[in-house]
């Protein structure tokens, strides 16, 4: 009797660590399945979130070119403006003086108002008289630009451009702190600490 009972407890231990051992067999198995599902769901949202930077990145890029295109557009609208303004400023001031100063033009001038004054009809510059004082204001444009036109402040920002001849033509020369910093001027905020942060 005491084989039966060993053998009884023997088939009990033996039936016990099958059925323990199948547990275990099977409790990994869902684990690794569980693990590989999570591992598999962390990949896709990483996957996601990459290409959503990606997309985000890129859209930024865009939107920044084209920002800078703008920017460097007024910029150069507003330079040219200013030289404009700087010479014709200059050039008006040189030829109105001059012209005063001429006593032949101012008698002219004068008689062709005064005979206009009391007859109710417009004054008018003559043909002959408009190209007279274009080529006028020409050719102090042209003295003022050969002698070079130095360009301290656009659109109230502090800047350094000469406008100097160069082979029979006219150069803007400035230096890369002058134009940087002129640039920057017409750039939001954000897009400055982009561009010029020292990191």
């Amino acid at each position: 009797m005491e084989n039966k009972i060993q053998e009884l407890t023997e088939k009990l231990l033996k039936d016990g660590v099958e059925k323990g051992n199948a547990e275990a067999e099977r409790i990994i198995s869902a684990a690794t399945e569980k693990a590989a599902q999570i591992i598999a769901d962390a990949k896709a949202q990483a996957e996601e979130i990459e290409a959503k930077a990606k997309k985000n990145v890129q859209g930024m890029e865009e939107n920044m070119k084209s920002e800078i295109k703008m920017y460097a557009a007024q910029s150069l609208n507003a330079l040219k403006s200013e030289i404009a303004n700087v010479v014709g400023n200059k050039v008006v001031s040189e030829a109105t003086s001059e012209l005063v100063g001429n006593k032949d033009f101012m008698n002219e001038f004068v008689l062709k108002l005064a005979e206009k004054w009391g007859s109710n009809e417009d004054l008018v510059i003559s043909t002959a008289d408009a190209e007279s004082l274009k080529a006028v204001f020409a050719k102090k444009a042209k003295d003022l630009l050969d002698k070079s036109v130095k360009i301290e402040e656009v659109n109230g920002q502090k800047t350094l451009f000469t406008v100097q001849p160069a082979d029979g033509s006219y150069k803007v020369n400035f230096g890369e702190t002058e134009f940087e910093e002129y640039f920057k001027a017409f750039l939001r905020p954000q897009l400055v600490e982009i561009l010029f942060s020292e990191k």
